[in-house]
């Protein structure tokens, strides 16, 4: 998958981008760019720019002097974020506490990016949304279910790392097999508290309905899920209901 910048219009621009595994498989990663309406951008999630990319991010944010912040949205998405703070070092930083613990060489803000007080500051261009039921930062590190989900309303676009999925289904399977789909690792990632497995899938159908008029989807490693009027509240509820009957029933 090489890296490319895809438009989704509205002020959203979605990276498709290289993360390589040993060294030779591309499992892919992603970084979303959002103009404000102060006219202003923010990053969703942190990477390494370069080349072509690097060149038409720096022209559509005039060297990156109106980059407002960038949010770190995956606790386990790190990788890059002291580029990113080299690359930007007048925006402002938000992540999770353990961004704060991982990357102590950037200057991140106290309010945590999950926080009231952040989904406060960009509420007029973005919404977010915590999973119920399972753990953002997982004690076990192999479990990345958890993520801090961002919906652009604007454009329609839902902003995910790992929580949800997209399938790789080749072209002449897709319409026989649901693409989108949850992380492998979300059994691992309940909380220990009781009906943690229903507040996972109450919570999903609640994002369904409140971000019914989502046309995109944009996941960590599996490219961009593009849906029809009502499309994506009909599969949270599909989504849901498969879990329920597998985590609980």
């Amino acid at each position: 998958m090489a890296r490319r910048l895809v438009n989704l219009g509205n002020g959203f621009w979605n990276i498709r981008c290289t993360m390589k595994f040993a060294g030779l498989i591309n499992l892919g990663t992603q970084v979303s760019i959002v103009r404000l309406n102060s006219g202003r951008f923010v990053f969703l999630d942190s990477y390494a720019l370069h080349g072509e990319i690097r060149d038409l991010v720096m022209a559509l944010t005039k060297d990156g002097s109106l980059v407002e912040a960038v949010l770190n949205l995956h606790p386990f998405h790190t990788l890059h974020c002291e580029a990113m703070a080299r690359d930007f070092p007048k925006a402002r930083f938000y992540g999770s506490e353990r961004h704060h613990r991982q990357c102590p060489a950037v200057f991140w803000q106290t309010e945590t990016v999950e926080s009231d007080t952040v989904a406060e500051i960009f509420g007029d261009d973005l919404q977010f949304s915590l999973p119920a039921g399972i753990d953002y930062i997982s004690e076990d590190e192999k479990v990345h279910a958890g993520s801090l989900l961002a919906f652009h309303p604007a454009s329609g676009s839902i902003h995910v790392d790992d929580t949800l999925n997209i399938l790789p289904v080749p072209h002449f399977m897709r319409g026989r097999i649901q693409r989108l789909t949850l992380h492998p690792s979300l059994q691992k990632a309940l909380t220990s508290d009781d009906g943690a497995a229903e507040d996972f899938c109450a919570w999903l159908e609640v994002l369904g309905r409140r971000w019914s008029n989502a046309r995109t989807l944009c996941a960590a490693h599996n490219g961009v899920l593009r849906f029809g009027e009502g499309e994506f509240e009909q599969l949270a509820r599909t989504i849901a209901a498969r879990a329920r009957a597998k985590l609980i029933e």
